[in-house]
């Protein structure tokens, strides 16, 4: 992929989804589990089956305006599709941030 396109909200969660209740998935998360046993930073290499349903819901709920500028949503805009969507909004702000990051990169 040519690092100068933005990557799209569906492409990314198919990133995150590569390695989704898999082996190296779970060991992944072991070794950055905290001391109650999560791992939720963990969660854009390895997400569990749970998590990744939780975001396909989230992004399958996002106006086509949304999806198009999600790189730039508000926290508070973040939230509010979380709660629509029926999602623990941490772990979709998690997501959202990660897309951020990523679409700075290319830029």
């Amino acid at each position: 992929m040519d690092a100068k396109v933005k990557l799209s909200i569906e492409e990314y969660l198919e990133e995150v989804a590569r390695f989704c209740d898999d082996r190296y998935g779970t060991a992944v998360r072991r070794r950055f589990e905290d001391v109650r046993g999560t791992s939720e930073l963990a969660m854009l290499v390895a997400p569990t089956g749970d998590e990744l349903l939780e975001l396909r819901r989230a992004v399958a709920i996002m106006t086509p305006a949304e999806k198009q500028g999600a790189d730039r949503l508000s926290d508070e805009q973040i939230e509010r599709i979380a709660v629509d969507a029926h999602v623990d909004p941490a772990n979709f702000a998690i997501f959202m941030n990660g897309y951020a990051l990523v679409c700075k990169r290319v830029s």
